[in-house]
C-alpha cells in the first residue's frame, strides 16, 4: 500500500501538477503475484489480515491467458459498485514479424464519417462505416451542452457519469473495429496508419459544428488496439507522416488541395480524372507508403 502511495505522489510530479494531499475515495490493495496471491486449479488464493482465503473461480472467455505462456504481473483489487473487481496486468513476449516475411500491405484511414477505410494488397477496399456513431457522438454532445447550462451539483453528477458512458462505448466500438480488420487480413499483415500526434491543434481550422466530432475521437486508442492486437497475430503496425495523404492521386501521382473535395467527401484528380471517395484514397496512399517502408527495409538488410 505504501508503495502505491508513493506511486500516486510521483505521477503527480511527473505530470507537473502542484503538490496535492492524495486521497483515496475507493477501497484498493495491491497484490503481489506468487506472494499476495495465485490462481491455481481453479482456486483463487489471497492474503488478508485474517489469513489467506481461497475462492473458486472460472476463466469463462479469458481461457488462453491461462495456457501458461502469460506471465501475472501486481494485480489490484478495487471496492465499487459494491462489488469486488481484480484487475491483473498480463505479459507476453511476441516476436516482432520482419519486413521479409510480411505477405500483404493494408492501409487503414481513420475519421468520423468512416470509422476506419481499409485497401489491401489486392487491390479490395473495406469500409467501417461512422454514420451511425456520428449520431451516437451528437447526442452525446447535446446531453453534455444542456447539463452544462444547467450548472448545478446534481447536473455536474450526471455530466460525469456521461462522459464516463461515453468512454466505455467509444472504447467498444475502437475494439470491435480493430479486431474486426485484425480477423479479416490475418497474420504476415503490415497495418499502415496516418501518425496523428497533435490531431487537436491541427484541427484548430475545423468548422466549430464539426471539431468536437473530429478531436475527440480517440484515435490514439485506435492505433494502440489495432498495435497490439496485430502483434498477438502475427503481424506489424506502423504510422506514418499524413501530410498529403488525402490530396495526392494514387495512380499518377499529382498533389493538388483542389484534388478533394472535403464538403461532399469525394477526389477528383486534376490531371488525370481519377475519382474515388477521399477517405479511400487516404488508404491507397498509406498502402502505398507501406510498401516503400519494405522495400527501404529490404534494401538497407
Amino acid at each position: 500500500m505504501i508503495k502505491t502511495v508513493i506511486a500516486r505522489y510521483r505521477s503527480l510530479k511527473s505530470n507537473g501538477h502542484e503538490w496535492t494531499l492524495v486521497r483515496f475515495k475507493k477501497p484498493e490493495y495491491d497484490l503481489v503475484w506468487n506472494r499476495d496471491y495465485s490462481l491455481v486449479q481453479g482456486l483463487f488464493s489471497v492474503n488478508t489480515l485474517e489469513g489467506r482465503i481461497k475462492v473458486p473461480f472460472e476463466p469463462k472467455g479469458m481461457e488462453q491467458y491461462f495456457d501458461g505462456s502469460w506471465a501475472f504481473g501486481t494485480a489490484k483489487l478495487v471496492y465499487k459498485h459494491n462489488k469486488f473487481f481484480l484487475h491483473i496486468p498480463m505479459t507476453k513476449t511476441i516476436p516482432i514479424v520482419d519486413e521479409p516475411h510480411i505477405r500483404q500491405v493494408v492501409g487503414v484511414d481513420v475519421g468520423v464519417n468512416f470509422l476506419a477505410v481499409a485497401y489491401d494488397s489486392q487491390g479490395k477496399t473495406t469500409f467501417f462505416n461512422g454514420r451511425k456513431i456520428k449520431h451516437m457522438r451528437a447526442k452525446y454532445k447535446r446531453m453534455r451542452k444542456t447539463l452544462q447550462q444547467k450548472g448545478t451539483a446534481s447536473a455536474r453528477r450526471k455530466l460525469k457519469k456521461i462522459g464516463q458512458r461515453e468512454n466505455r462505448w467509444m472504447t467498444d466500438v475502437n475494439h470491435a473495429v480493430t479486431k474486426a480488420l485484425v480477423r479479416q487480413y490475418g497474420e504476415r499483415t503490415l497495418f499502415v496508419l496516418e501518425d496523428l500526434t497533435g490531431i487537436r491543434e491541427k484541427t484548430e481550422r475545423v468548422r466549430i459544428h464539426d471539431r468536437y466530432e473530429t478531436v475527440s475521437w480517440a484515435f490514439y486508442q485506435f492505433r494502440h488496439m489495432l498495435d497490439y492486437k496485430a502483434r498477438l497475430h502475427g503481424s506489424k503496425v506502423i504510422v506514418v507522416a499524413p501530410h498529403y495523404t488525402s490530396l495526392t492521386c494514387p495512380k499518377c501521382g499529382h498533389t493538388e488541395k483542389a484534388n478533394r473535395n472535403k464538403r461532399i467527401h469525394t477526389f477528383c484528380c486534376r490531371t488525370c480524372g481519377y475519382t474515388s471517395n477521399d477517405d479511400r484514397i487516404g488508404a491507397m496512399n498509406l498502402q502505398r507508403k507501406g510498401i516503400e517502408y519494405i522495400v527501404e527495409g529490404t534494401t538497407q538488410a
